[in-house]
């Protein structure tokens, strides 16, 4: 039965993309795809660049203050971003994280990198349902696959394969 499903999923992306080309947006469906919490650079916020190079850098406590000093709780990618840094840095505080994921969730259901994120955070926990519920959301969001699906899918299987701890 959940072969059909996938089935019928995977025709109905054939279909969209048998949209796209015939109506000439072909360009659209395959332009490359922006990055995790990308805004476009016309509309981006500065505190963004900032925090995002000291991400790069692997500098989280400073991308935690950029993102701090900037305080906009209202943008799915500023959310996204400190739970990203409050997940990576040492020591780690995931129930920040989850909190600022879940806001980035409540702004834009359809977050990308908020759904590969916390889906990740969740193997943290060791919470595998949880996400590969993630990773389900994600799969209906990237009709042609997409980096956030790709990645938390090799997260998930990566964390299935190691030895179960005692």
């Amino acid at each position: 039965m959940a072969d059909r499903a996938k089935m019928r999923r995977e025709i109905a992306r054939f279909k969209y993309l048998a949209l796209f080309l015939a109506a000439g947006f072909g360009h659209v469906a395959f332009a490359p795809a922006a990055s995790v919490a990308d805004t476009s650079p016309e509309r981006a916020p500065s505190w963004q660049a900032e925090a995002k190079k000291e991400l790069k850098s692997a500098n989280y406590e400073a991308a935690i203050k950029v993102l701090q000093t900037a305080n906009d709780s209202a943008s799915a990618d500023w959310n996204n971003l400190i739970g990203y840094a409050m997940r990576l840095k040492n020591p780690p505080d995931l129930m920040a994280s989850e909190t600022f994921y879940k806001a980035a969730l409540k702004i834009d259901p359809a977050h990308k990198g908020a759904l590969e994120y916390y889906g990740e955070l969740l193997l943290m926990k060791n919470d595998l349902a949880g996400a590969e519920q993630m990773l389900a959301r994600l799969d209906k969001i990237c009709f042609f696959s997409c980096e956030e699906f790709r990645d938390l899918k090799q997260a998930i299987a990566t964390h299935k394969a190691k030895p179960a701890s005692k």
